[in-house]
């Protein structure tokens, strides 16, 4: 669908990467990786036309449409919600016409046995499928389900688009991207603005859709669930693995181990040549060798070894003060704007040293009760703090409370102590303020560099309860490792709201779920939260319920279908079985997968007529079938596993 052929950028004379070449095929959903400066989002812009490269060749069918959404865009401010969704849908007349036209060229024509006329008839064919596709003029339906899929309630229809923050009307942006139902879509980080349900909506979306997909997301579990094809770009190159991310992860790793082993076998090749230069260079009688040294190394091409990460890198918080037992007990609490209740009836004690997830949708009062915590606002009920309770916060607006007259490095200069001082420059390129970006002025970083800065500053900070207010929206994956280890290590208090289900997994330990007005506890991990809610689309949790708590069992239905009926350690057992079951479904998969590659890569050997005689090769394919056989046994036995244990 889309052919990159010798792409080569340049900034300032800077290769950004160079002689580049791949292939989006139908079907296809790939990550785009690498680390923040490799040049994927400047990549999605050269695959969406608005932006030329340096030289090389971006191919696309006329007839393929490409849809964009980049991290930031013009928003506009004139229209309801469903107004400027319906604005996904203005081109479906200019399809229409042309179906039609297409049609009368067809009635017309006479020749059915030209090439021209089979081309007029599937170039019909295609946009007649597109058209039906989009739903025809019946888009309605669709267009509310995708809204309320992204989080959108009814009664926002007919709100002005100005009455929402960026987050949200970059949902309405989403919407409308995935309602034109493009062949292609390129979508540069798009869970930054979703919460944990539409996350999951957007997955699910994904997966039934037709388009092709590449994509750039930190959001490790959301391009495990969505992609099957990973390119990195490293080294101002592309290398392409056909493969999940976790198992690019894995296979990155061993490429690096033989680029590593090859580089130092290389380096000592090339010192073995000097020494002999430089000892036989004033030897008439070896000049000749000494010469076709020179020229060997000459003609050398230096191996490349993959950039390193500097994940290895272990922050861990300052020494605290200890805190009271129970650092927030609330009874009661409930928080109304006007009319409109937030939440109301929540009573919930934080134990000291729990570690602890706030989800839900957004809107759902998050971000409201931490506000209640931090004494930001007024609210109904009691709330009471722990002694001795130190509060380190992070949110959006921690950002602009920065020192815009200082330089990064010195941000984080003031606030470190002790050791640590020796290692600001390690921290500061950890996250990604390497090189000259930690002398950079605080009021020319952007809205992203200064929320990383407002995280550095606050793992610095001596506080023994943490509340941190989606801290990984502007991370990498190797930057929330970091992270994620020093959130582990700390021996504090610590509420996370988040939507990063691969963050908080075997970070909390206990869920809040919120919704409906109310909050709810859940023992465990996010995952043990999800199992235990037993279902596949989080779009179930937060359907209208007016009881306060669910109805209890009749006496004819079976004890499995109440979750009353299960301990929380049964539960959790039985969520613990499940996942084991799943990843095994997975590598079973995997395995299917690779030895169907290896078949068909054999076959197309044995189809050249070199080969077609090769004994060798014939009882390769047989292994391999034998091999294959097996493993599609294994596969489907493991998979009636799963589904016995999932009903």
């Amino acid at each position: 669908m889309i052919s990159v052929d010798n792409l080569s950028v340049e900034f300032a004379a800077r290769p950004l990467f160079q002689g580049v070449s791949f292939v989006v095929n139908p079907k296809d959903r790939i990550a785009l990786v690498g680390k923040n400066g490799a040049g994927k989002s400047t990549l999605l812009k050269i695959l969406a036309g608005l932006q030329q490269p340096t030289s090389g060749t971006v191919s696309t069918p006329r007839e393929t449409t490409i849809g964009y959404l980049p991290q930031v865009m013009v928003l506009q401010d004139e229209h309801t919600v469903i107004e400027e969704t319906e604005t996904a849908f203005a081109h479906i007349s200019d399809l229409q016409d042309e179906i039609a036209r297409l049609n009368d060229e067809l009635a017309q024509r006479t020749d059915y046995e030209s090439a021209e006329y089979m081309a007029l008839v599937e170039r019909f064919t295609h946009e007649s499928e597109r058209f039906s596709m989009m739903g025809g003029m019946n888009y309605r339906a669709e267009m509310e389900r995708t809204l309320l899929g992204l989080g959108f309630e009814r009664t926002d229809w007919d709100r002005p688009t100005r009455e929402f923050s960026g987050g949200w009307r970059m949902r309405i942006e989403l919407a409308k991207l995935l309602l034109r139902r493009p062949d292609v879509l390129l979508l540069d980080e798009p869970t930054n603005h979703l919460d944990i349900e539409s996350i999951r909506w957007l997955e699910q979306f994904l997966a039934r859709s037709g388009s092709s997909v590449v994509l750039v997301s930190h959001d490790r579990a959301f391009i495990n669930n969505v992609t099957n094809r990973t390119l990195e770009i490293s080294c101002g190159k592309i290398t392409d693995y056909k493969v999940k991310y976790d198992e690019f992860v894995r296979l990155r790793a061993e490429r690096r181990e033989q680029q590593l082993r090859a580089y130092e076998n290389q380096q000592k090749e090339m010192a073995d040549i000097r020494d002999f230069i430089e000892r036989f260079r004033y030897k008439p009688t070896k000049a000749v060798q000494v010469q076709s040294r020179i020229k060997q190394l000459e003609k050398m091409v230096p191996i490349e070894v993959d950039e390193i990460d500097t994940a290895s890198l272990h922050l861990k918080f300052p020494p605290c003060s200890r805190s009271g037992d129970y650092p927030v007990i609330c009874e009661d609490l409930r928080k109304d704007y006007g009319a409109h209740c937030v939440f109301h009836d929540v009573n919930l004690t934080i134990k000291r040293g729990e570690k602890v997830a706030f989800v839900g949708k957004n809107g759902a009062g998050k971000s409201t009760l931490v506000k209640c915590i931090m004494r930001e606002i007024d609210h109904g009920g009691r709330l009471q703090l722990g002694h001795n309770v130190e509060i380190g916060y992070y949110a959006q607006n921690q950002a602009q409370l920065l020192d815009e007259n200082l330089t990064v490095f010195d941000t984080i200069d003031r606030v470190a102590t002790g050791d640590i001082r020796l290692k600001i420059r390690d921290i500061l390129g950890a996250f990604m303020f390497g090189g000259e970006a930690s002398d950079k002025k605080v009021k020319v970083l952007s809205g992203g560099e200064r929320s990383r800065l407002a995280m550095i500053k606050l793992l610095l900070e001596p506080v023994n309860f943490l509340i941190l207010d989606e801290p990984t929206n502007h991370l990498d994956m190797r930057t929330k490792d970091v992270l994620k280890e020093a959130i582990q290590a700390f021996d504090g208090t610590v509420i996370l709201v988040s939507h990063d289900r691969e963050f908080l997994d075997g970070l909390v330990d206990k869920v809040y779920e919120f919704g409906g007005g109310q909050v709810r506890e859940h023992l465990g991990g996010i995952y043990d939260f999800l199992h235990k809610k037993d279902i596949e689309s989080l779009d179930e949790l937060h359907l209208a319920k007016s009881e306060a708590a669910p109805s209890k069992p009749s006496a004819e239905e079976p004890a499995a279908k109440s979750a009353g009926k299960l301990s929380y350690e049964q539960q959790k057992e039985r969520a613990k079985i499940i996942r084991k079951a799943e990843r095994a479904v997975a590598e079973k998969e995997q395995l299917v997968t690779r030895l169907e590659q290896q078949k068909a890569d054999i076959e197309a050997l044995l189809a050249t007529p070199d080969n077609g005689n090769n004994a060798d090769l014939f009882a390769q394919y047989a292994d391999v079938q034998k091999q294959l056989a097996a493993a599609e046994e294994e596969w489907m036995m493991a998979e009636e596993e799963l589904a016995a244990l999932s009903e």
